[in-house]
């Protein structure tokens, strides 16, 4: 959920209403974000390869335009129309073992997508009246690699591993395209609190079972967001002209794995003393259990330098209030 500006003058009062193009508009975060631009009253254009799909979600309220991100096609052709384009896909990094195949999908799906959305916003990066237009484009904390309890923020250097490499490569294919007149935010998510799937899902089935704990030493940090601040986020480097570049969509008070794993412990009323040893972890997930192992402690800097005001700032609070929604 957005939160108003600190100097007490509404955003409806302070903002021309846009045509926003969306791609990844039926993901998990853009689902919630295509819900919130229509409350606040935003014309929404969505992008995807199951427009049926999306129709029966959307109906008559969204313009649904069928494509393939990854291919260059007529589909880039609606974003000239539009004033802001979202740029949400990319394959689902605990869908699967990380094997050679399916590493290079993870590749494909955000470096390619992202080329061919950034491309066509280039062919036109300002609307009618002259203003640049705005890409929001994903990208992850990953490019940071890991880094133990180090304080991380917008200028700390990349990592050297595979996601940051992926990282840095998703958000070169954006960046660029400031350059030719559009303004650009890189949005580097961390792990969303969300009970409709992602991580937290895969976390919630030990807990319930009276097996949940903490992973490893559990000195290692999750930097977490709520879902509302995800998508407040993504609203406020949309409205906000001051923000450009890379921007950590992350709550402000990162936890450690154990301090992570107690509160959702509390939150669902669940024991959290049993620790998942690393090489189980790795037996279960491959490569990617690396993720879990090592964390990084990642700072909003840039959000709260620019005045962005987390609803959800600390983690059992967050926690307590996905977990109640059913």
């Amino acid at each position: 959920m957005r939160t108003e500006p600190t100097d007490g003058v509404p955003w409806a009062q302070r903002r021309t209403r846009m045509r926003v193009f969306i791609a990844g508009g039926t993901g998990l975060v853009g689902t919630r974000l295509v819900a919130q631009l229509l409350a606040r009253g935003d014309q929404v254009v969505v992008l995807t390869r199951r427009p049926e799909v999306a129709k029966l979600k959307w109906g008559e309220t969204c313009t649904i335009v069928a494509g393939d991100p990854l291919v260059q096609g007529p589909w880039m052709g609606a974003i000239a129309d539009c004033d802001a384009v979202v740029n949400l896909v990319g394959e689902n990094l605990f869908a699967r073992r990380w094997r050679a195949w399916f590493k290079e999908l993870l590749y494909t799906s955000r470096i390619k997508s992202t080329e061919n959305i950034a491309t066509a916003v280039s062919q036109q990066p300002r609307v009618a009246t002259g203003k640049a237009k705005v890409l929001v484009n994903a990208s992850a904390i990953g490019y940071y690699g890991p880094h133990g309890d180090e304080e991380l923020t917008e200028e700390s250097l990349p990592g050297s591993d595979f996601l940051a490499h992926l990282c840095v490569d998703w958000e070169k294919a954006a960046l660029p395209r400031s350059a030719a007149g559009a303004r650009v935010v890189i949005v580097r998510v961390g792990v969303v609190l969300d009970r409709a799937g992602g991580a937290l899902g895969k976390m919630l089935t030990p807990f319930k079972m009276f097996v949940g704990g903490p992973v490893g030493s559990g000195k290692q940090y999750v930097s977490w967001i709520h879902h509302e601040d995800m998508v407040g986020l993504i609203l406020f480097g949309l409205d906000n002209v001051q923000a450009a570049g890379p921007m950590n969509a992350t709550a402000p008070n990162p936890a450690t794995n154990k301090q992570f794993s107690k509160a959702l412990g509390r939150a669902l009323r669940r024991p959290s003393f049993l620790p998942t040893p690393k090489f189980m972890l790795r037996l279960m997930l491959g490569p990617v259990a690396g993720i879990v192992t090592t964390g990084q402690r990642v700072l909003p800097r840039r959000a709260l330098d620019l005045g962005y005001a987390f609803r959800f700032p600390d983690l059992g609070p967050a926690l307590q209030d996905v977990l109640s929604r059913g």
